[in-house]
């Protein structure tokens, strides 16, 4: 394995992971920030990463058009409750496919949206603007299967911070939000 390819990956990763800490942290978001993305560090996704490493898009993508889906990716999002694709359920009701997304709890969509603003700050650098991270949702090829609630609060933060900014958008989380709600997982 290529020690350099480790390195970068290990940086960025541990890049990524800060971005988030610092944006739940200003939110008041304490215990997610500190545990965000440790599942990268495992090996199931850590060594995936390096194998697939380019520095400028995310390696699950790499892996993806190589054997047709991300083992990393599947390891990662039924570990971290910031990604919708954790709250994907089987439904009772009588719908394509049978599975339907279920609400996410308010932290979690929070935490997703940090999530995103950091990975487009790690792979966009200094073209990262305040409105890149609603350009990445909105690009997707299909709508993801989000619960009508938390897409509502999504796009409307996404929004937000597209419009206002993130100085804006923090403080409208931190306040509106996040207040008073109990915070633990």
């Amino acid at each position: 394995m290529n020690g350099m390819k480790i390195w970068k990956h290990f940086k960025t990763i541990t890049y990524h992971k800060y971005l988030v800490m610092k944006g739940c942290f200003k939110v008041g978001l304490y215990k997610q920030g500190i545990m965000h993305d440790l599942s990268k560090y495992s090996p199931t996704e850590f060594w995936v990463g390096v194998k697939y490493y380019q520095g400028d898009r995310s390696p699950n993508n790499a892996e993806r058009e190589d054997i047709g889906y991300s083992s990393a990716w599947l390891h990662h999002k039924g570990r971290n409750k910031h990604h919708y694709e954790y709250w994907i359920d089987y439904s009772t009701k009588n719908i394509p496919g049978g599975m339907a997304p279920a609400p996410m709890p308010e932290r979690y969509i929070v935490e997703m949206l940090m999530d995103r603003i950091a990975a487009c700050k790690v792979y966009r650098k200094d073209k990262y603007t305040d409105k890149a991270p609603l350009e990445y949702y909105l690009s997707g090829k299909d709508p993801a299967p989000l619960h009508e609630k938390t897409k509502t609060l999504l796009e409307t933060l996404l929004h937000m911070l597209a419009e206002e900014g993130e100085e804006k958008t923090f403080d409208y989380i931190k306040k509106e939000i996040l207040h008073n709600r109990k915070l633990a997982s």
